[in-house]
């Protein structure tokens, strides 16, 4: 029988013949390190809803979704139509326009710590927008931030965003730099007091308010009431990063379903619908650092595409329909049937593999040797930080990937989210997908 790799190769040959093109085009071939598969990435046609289709023509279950963002299902009727009615109108009128109040409205309805927000092009944009206004407004230069939390590019929280977090440095961040972030491991309230009082110069703390990647190694409320009240007695501001799970985990984000109020939050992903699009939301006085005033420093932020009206009309439209609740509940009803099933088909055969995750993420967990779960408030080895986010077996991410896609699911590595879309056709069809990856690597050796 030919090989997983063999076979791949045999079922997407227009992908390969493109990612030859891409490669003397981009470093790698890509246009996001994410994107990466050896021995080449898919290039996809068209989406719908939960599914996409190859250039291969191949059918296939998406749980990229966007890169988390979209929540809706791909090519949503109400989204086309919002981002279709305003192309005609302006793509960048180089001015203020009324879509962009009625976005940010949406935002100060949704989000509770949004008091003031402005709009930026990206995730990377808001933390580097929110760092600097913490900085100003703080005095402080220094930020805390924890191992295996990511908060886009900027060289400010890059550092220990991803295994091993032994201290190296970053390439291209300079060590002046990289020594204005201080970075702890998670779930540890005791260690964040004695940092934040043993270091007067640090004026923030920003985190994934579920977890670093998307809940890889989870986060609770508990941890979340306990951060807030260490900063505010301590006079550090709190800082949550909502680009994944803004609008995603309710329609409020993380905040909301627990009940914590950060000083800033970042936004985008969902934000936006699909297109491009974050923003930076919190207090009226720190947010006020962007505004000219008399004897006091501000904050310069230009941005060519801020608050453009193709991602205010697709923000709108999404927006409105998160707000009913709905699409967060399906996403997430969807996302917890499928981990029951997965679990399930584990068990069921004996093989050391677990499914963990809350909201709408789904993580699959190979070699596995803790106890089965209960629940769905299971979290692997008591959440053991150097067991959930150990460096990351590439081959074996690579060939589970591949796997799936000759399946017809498309999962990023050995994680993925749901969307309102998803059904429960999906979920069984994924199921049978796992199972066949699952005896294929088993065939040839990888697990």
């Amino acid at each position: 029988m030919a090989t997983l790799t063999a076979r791949y190769e045999a079922s997407f040959p227009t992908s390969r013949r493109l990612y030859e093109q891409a490669r003397t085009v981009f470093p790698n071939g890509v246009t996001h390190d994410l994107r990466s598969l050896e021995p080449f990435p898919i290039y996809v046609e068209r989406a719908l809803g939960s599914h996409k289709w190859d250039v291969d023509g191949h059918e296939l279950i998406d749980y990229w979704s966007g890169h988390g963002a979209i929540l809706l299902g791909h090519s949503h009727p109400a989204v086309v139509e919002a981002v279709r009615h305003q192309v005609g109108r302006s793509t960048h009128p180089g001015a203020c326009h009324e879509s962009e109040i009625e976005w940010g409205r949406w935002v100060q309805r949704l989000v509770p710590s949004a008091e003031r927000l402005r709009f930026t092009n990206s995730g990377t944009e808001a933390t580097l927008m929110a760092l600097r206004l913490a900085r100003i407004v703080s005095g402080r230069p220094r930020v805390l931030k924890f191992a295996g939390h990511f908060h886009g590019w900027n060289d400010f929280v890059v550092p220990g965003a991803d295994p091993p977090y032994d201290g190296a440095p970053v390439p291209g961040v300079p060590r002046a730099v990289a020594a204005a972030t201080v970075v702890v491991p998670p779930n540890d309230p005791a260690a964040v007091e004695r940092v934040l009082e043993t270091d007067p110069d640090i004026g923030c703390l920003i985190l994934e308010p579920t977890g670093g990647h998307w809940g890889q190694v989870p986060i609770r409320g508990e941890f979340l009431k306990a951060l807030r009240e260490i900063t505010s007695r301590l006079g550090v501001l709190l800082i949550f990063d909502e680009v994944i799970t803004g609008f995603r985990v309710s329609p409020g984000g993380a905040q909301a379903h627990y009940g914590v109020m950060p000083d800033l939050t970042t936004l985008a992903k969902v934000l936006a619908g699909g297109l491009p699009g974050g923003c930076v939301a919190g207090r009226t006085d720190i947010m006020a650092a962007l505004e000219v005033r008399p004897g006091k420093p501000k904050m310069r932020h230009p941005g060519t595409f801020n608050a453009n009206p193709l991602s205010a009309a697709a923000g709108i439209a999404t927006l409105q329909l998160v707000a009913t609740g709905e699409p967060c509940r399906r996403a997430n009803e969807t996302a917890r049937l499928l981990r029951h099933r997965l679990n399930a088909l584990f068990a069921d055969r004996g093989w050391d593999w677990v499914v963990y995750g809350e909201f709408s993420a789904v993580r699959l967990l190979p070699g596995y040797t803790g106890p089965r779960p209960l629940g769905d408030d299971f979290i692997p080895y008591g959440g053991a930080f150097d067991k959930l986010d150990a460096p990351r077996d590439l081959r074996l991410i690579h060939a589970f990937r591949r796997a799936m896609l000759l399946h017809g699911v498309d999962l990023p590595g050995l994680a993925g989210m749901t969307t309102a879309a998803h059904t429960e056709d999906d979920v069984e069809r994924t199921v049978v997908a796992v199972a066949g990856t699952v005896e294929a690597l088993r065939g040839e050796g990888i697990v």
